[in-house]
């Protein structure tokens, strides 16, 4: 437990202690007065000392858990285009024309869908609810982080060790390797090669001194290991910008590799922060970002691994609370959210502090961008978009449960999960519920669809498909328009193989029709999902 939570716990009980107290004295002083003689001096003087000890401890309290907002300029250090990535990639050299189509492209190569951690897809318009279930992989243990998609498969670490690679088409199992550890990282795609970060051997103990980890490469196609590099526990999905490897780890360090493909790579530098880096590192113009357990966040240059700027959250009881949440660039800006419940946005470039709202008890997630918006959700159930300018609220949206994991827009939709009880016994309010999945309009926060599963991701997709992540499941799931196509051009495949004429125009007629006994409508496709009333 922080010591800050834990300092305001013991401040604001010892406030409600000596104020009962104090007022149970007094009302025994107006009780008993003519009755104790000379005890009632000292009885009144007690009570006195219990209520001004107790108002101010209570007044102080007030005070450190106020919130702390800073509303910010519309024009100050912001950027109007929103991934503002000057860092150009060199050209792939290759003897003849790269492969191209599903098999050979990185859909959603890491987590957050880009360096910058956006969480966004801008394209893909047509991914949108309801949607047809195809295939359902059990992953038998939490799934923490989200999976990443490319080369048709997709890649999914659940909690207890297991890594799945999985056909993105048929959900069947292309190979699958297992270690002894914990994991609460996404992979990292590129070039053919899975990067994967990995923690302390089981079983999972928070923030365990002196962990070891490591993070490993693995051949995309059937799992064959190249390497791996060893440092404290790994909890942070690595980033990869053009041949540079970073991730944090809990040794507090900040790594650089140079990735030389299938051999072993060259560690060009690291970085000290001040305390555990659990979070992943993201990725702006020529420098890394990263966040850190004692409320600091950092900007340091990609090359040399040199401080550019450090920042801090608000102080509270003489402590910072910590920072779970992946940074996320956009606008010229850093979006991130802290443990004591306030969304910040920093200067990309100076590290100065633009704005500070408080959103919530908690913000452990990741903030998703769009259209200068910024999503975050919150343990007591509030689910808030933020103008990027100013930091304002432009709507809120109240889930049936706690929010842990990162938000992701996809198709003029904003994605989110519920954990169900993430965070019971929490020191402040955290609301408890269902799990499942949403999809709000990223407009104005109006209910568009819910699924029944999903715990801490939201969603993932390769342009085709959509994958949600459950409590220990991968959803694979497609638009029920297409899905209806798809019936349809099966249909009309087995009419044309039949050899009697007339028999293969009635087929054909009805298959055209999307029907199967002549009437319209009378064959439905089955749905996993419902779109919500409006």
């Amino acid at each position: 437990m922080p010591l800050a939570a834990s300092l305001e716990r013991a401040v604001t009980d010892s406030a409600e202690l000596l104020l009962a107290a104090g007022a149970v004295l007094a009302l025994a002083f107006a009780l008993l007065r003519n009755r104790i003689g000379g005890f009632r001096w000292p009885l009144i003087g007690a009570a006195l000392v219990a209520l001004g000890v107790g108002t101010a401890l209570g007044g102080w309290a007030w005070h450190e858990k106020r919130p702390k907002t800073v509303r910010g300029s519309p024009t100050k250090e912001f950027s109007p285009t929103l991934r503002t990535d000057t860092t150009a990639t060199k050209p792939k050299k290759h003897g003849k024309k790269p492969k191209t189509g599903r098999l050979y492209e990185e859909q959603w190569p890491t987590y957050g869908y880009d360096p910058q951690r956006t969480h966004l897809a801008q394209g893909w318009r047509r991914l949108r609810p309801p949607y047809h279930g195809l295939w359902k992989l059990k992953a038998h243990a939490d799934i923490e982080f989200p999976p990443s998609v490319a080369y048709g498969k997709v890649y999914v670490a659940q909690q207890k060790g297991h890594f799945y690679a999985v056909n993105a088409r048929t959900g069947r199992i292309v190979w699958t390797k297992h270690f002894e550890r914990c994991s609460a990282a996404s992979p990292t795609i590129a070039d053919g090669i899975v990067y994967q970060g990995y923690m302390h051997e089981l079983p999972c103990r928070k923030h365990e001194a002196g962990a070891a980890g490591f993070v490993i490469a693995w051949n995309a196609r059937n799992g064959h290991e190249y390497w791996r590099v060893r440092a404290g526990s790994v909890e942070s999905s690595p980033l990869l910008v053009g041949k540079t490897l970073y991730f944090g780890s809990w040794d507090r360090h900040l790594y650089a590799y140079r990735i030389r493909g299938k051999r072993r790579p060259l560690l060009k530098w690291t970085f000290t922060a001040d305390d555990q880096i659990v979070a992943a590192p993201a990725h702006g113009g020529s420098m890394i970002y990263v966040a850190t357990s004692s409320g600091s966040v950092y900007g340091v240059d990609a090359k040399t691994g040199r401080e550019r700027w450090h920042a801090t959250s608000f102080s509270r009881f003489g402590r910072r609370e910590y920072f779970y949440a992946t940074p996320t660039v956009a606008y010229g800006r850093v979006f991130i959210g802290n443990a004591d419940g306030t969304v910040y946005a920093f200067g990309a470039t100076s590290g100065h502090l633009l704005w500070a709202r408080q959103v919530g008890t908690y913000v452990y997630t990741a903030a998703a961008v769009w259209r200068k918006t910024v999503f975050v959700g919150t343990w007591d159930g509030n689910f808030v978009a933020l103008d990027a300018r100013t930091g304002e609220p432009r709507w809120r949206f109240g889930a049936p449960a706690s929010i842990t994991g990162a938000p992701t827009v996809l198709a003029g939709l904003v994605y989110f999960s519920t954990c169900g009880r993430c965070g019971a016994g929490g020191l402040r309010r955290v609301k408890i519920g269902p799990r499942g999945t949403w999809a709000l309009n990223a407009r104005n926060g109006d209910p568009v669809w819910h699924f029944h599963d999903g715990k801490y991701s939201a969603l993932v997709a390769d342009g085709y498909r959509v994958f949600i992540s459950g409590r220990n499941k991968v959803y694979a799931l497609i638009p029920q328009l297409r899905w209806v196509k798809i019936r349809r051009a099966r249909e009309i495949a087995k009419c044309r193989q039949l050899k009697r004429a007339r028999k293969r125009a009635r087929c054909l007629s009805r298959a055209r029709r999307g029907t199967s006994s002549g009437r319209h409508g009378s064959r439905k496709a089955a749905r996993t999902s419902k779109r919500r009333s409006q």
